[in-house]
């Protein structure tokens, strides 16, 4: 069988950057960009030229991608001829392949918003389509409010899209723009756009998700006829989102019928830097990942209930649905106290420590994670903590160095603006083979700003680590989260802990005291010796 073409469209950078909080830089947008033609998108749409000075310097310094780029803008306004709007021409001028106008398509949204007749609307959106093609672009219309268009008025919706189809344009987007349409919506209405003479291989869709529903929806326009999807990474976007191409991608290239039926172009080499692409936005945007999204979450193949983690030993497939490897995601079974001697088994194979059936010392690690649980450690959630656990009852431990002390220190003072300001300072000495060496750090960005005795503690403690410093100048701390496990004046502390390094890999470490400060420093230990037993290697 012949598959048929379907075409990734990725709005990350322009319907993306309109989610709350979001603002890319024209550099973060030049390394956004460049990731998603490396993962093998059709189209990227890269903003809308003349509206802002980044989306202007972002243009100029756009880089080179194999993916067709796209500038974004609307149709013609009333009142004036295509050569003379100058909002048209800023984006017509951008210097891309391609440029999608958007244009209202709801009578109600015409009238009202616009204020002008549904006549002068239908000649706006043919006179851009029009001249789009006369200027040498490849047309996009971005059929604005079309699914509550339909509904509100059919005969006026459908003669917006012939409109611009008949006029040249390439691609026709049916945009849920509100999106509050459903899945038998959305399929009966595109069917009505077919029969009345627009073929399913000129039409994308576009969808929002605040019903939930917007991967689905996607889903459903394919298979009623649509070959152009268009959504954003983690799904980006105003209000609760855009379609996801992240859990969208791998959908359509492992799942029936569509991975018999359509080539997105996207290989199976590109699949496998999805969670990577996923984290490197999250990370950019300077937010947590979220642990259960589908496909690339940290949690997404984690089996922690004894059942299912005995079957997973048995056969993966009767707890997942793919295999994780396939998106660059992994398997983790978790060690808490819920956990057997199999699990257990599988989780140091996983992690490289063969450990014999029947081994005592499985018994002791068991009994040691139960035990360390109930005073409020969690390593459901800090596996590599668990690791280096396990290898210190095993003797599979090695001493890197040894901390003989540190001491922090906070000054609240007023600044020569006599304002209030605060600094943290922490010193750590640590045993390197013979050696003894201080290190001592301050906690303050660029700004001058006190990023917390944390911050300062973890800076002085990988600042001089010898033979080992190299290892882990590429790690780096991405998330603490922090536990208050009893309450009173008993408290204890739990913080975890998320690290990344270069090579995409995050790990999780935990640490427990009735002082954070304590805990933290608990924590931040395992994470370098954890980095350190899976990257150092004697000369």
């Amino acid at each position: 069988m012949i598959k048929e073409k379907l075409y990734i469209y990725d709005t990350t950078l322009r319907d993306g950057a309109q989610t709350q909080g979001v603002q890319f830089s024209s550099q973060e947008k030049q390394h956004i960009a460049s990731a998603l033609n490396d993962l093998g998108v059709d189209y990227i749409e890269g903003g809308w030229p003349g509206s802002n000075p980044t989306d202007n310097e972002f243009f100029a310094h756009r880089p080179d991608t194999t993916a067709i780029f796209t500038a974004f803008g609307m149709t013609k306004r009333a009142g004036m001829s295509v050569a003379n709007d100058d909002v048209l021409a800023a984006v017509v001028n951008a210097g891309t392949s391609a440029v999608c106008l958007v244009g209202k398509t709801h009578d109600f949204q015409v009238e009202k918003a616009l204020g002008i007749t549904l006549d002068e609307n239908l000649g706006s959106i043919a006179q851009s389509m029009e001249h789009l093609v006369a200027s040498g672009r490849e047309a996009l219309f971005d059929a604005e409010h079309f699914f509550d268009g339909y509904k509100s008025n059919p005969d006026y919706t459908i003669k917006c899209v012939k409109a611009a189809y008949e006029n040249g344009a390439r691609w026709i987007i049916l945009c849920d723009t509100n999106g509050g349409a459903l899945p038998f919506e959305i399929s009966d209405t595109i069917g009505a756009v077919i029969q009345a003479g627009i073929p399913g291989d000129h039409l994308g869709i576009h969808t929002h998700n605040d019903t939930e529903n917007a991967v689905a929806n996607s889903l459903t326009a394919v298979l009623a006829g649509v070959r152009q999807v268009q959504g954003t990474l983690n799904g980006l976007g105003e209000r609760c989102g855009n379609a996801n191409l992240v859990s969208l991608i791998p959908t359509l290239l492992l799942k029936e019928p569509f991975a018999s039926l359509f080539d997105t172009g996207i290989q199976a080499h590109s699949l496998k830097t999805l969670t990577r692409l996923s984290r490197l936005l999250d990370d950019i945007l300077n937010r947590v990942s979220v642990r259960q999204a589908p496909y690339v979450g940290a949690s997404a193949f984690v089996h922690k209930a004894g059942l299912h983690a005995s079957a997973i030993l048995k056969d993966p497939n009767t707890y997942e649905h793919i295999d994780p490897a396939l998106v660059g995601n992994e398997r983790l079974i978790p060690m808490s106290d819920q956990a057997g001697q199999s699990s257990l088994r599988q989780r140091l194979n996983a992690a490289g420590i063969k450990v014999d059936k029947g081994n005592p010392a499985l018994g002791r690690i068991l009994d040691m994670i139960k035990t360390r649980e109930a005073q409020g450690y969690s390593y459901d959630t800090a596996q590599a903590s668990f690791e280096l656990l396990a290898r210190r009852e095993l003797n599979q431990s090695p001493n890197f160095f040894e901390v003989k002390r540190y001491r922090v220190s906070i000054e609240r003072r007023k600044n020569k603006y006599n304002k209030i300001v605060s600094l943290s300072e922490a010193m750590v000495v640590v045993k390197v083979g013979d050696e003894k060496k201080l290190s001592v750090s301050e906690s303050m960005d660029e700004k001058g700003s006190d990023l917390g005795p944390v911050n300062a503690l973890a800076k002085a403690l990988s600042k001089d680590l010898g033979p080992f410093q190299t290892i882990i100048n590429d790690m780096r701390l991405v998330d603490f989260k922090v536990r208050i496990t009893q309450g009173g004046t008993e408290a204890v502390t739990c913080v975890v802990i998320d690290c990344e390094d270069c090579q995409g890999r995050r790990w999780a470490t935990v640490g427990v005291s009735a002082n954070i400060v304590d805990a933290s420093f608990e924590a931040l230990l395992d994470a370098i010796n954890w980095k350190l037993i899976r990257d150092y290697r004697p000369i």
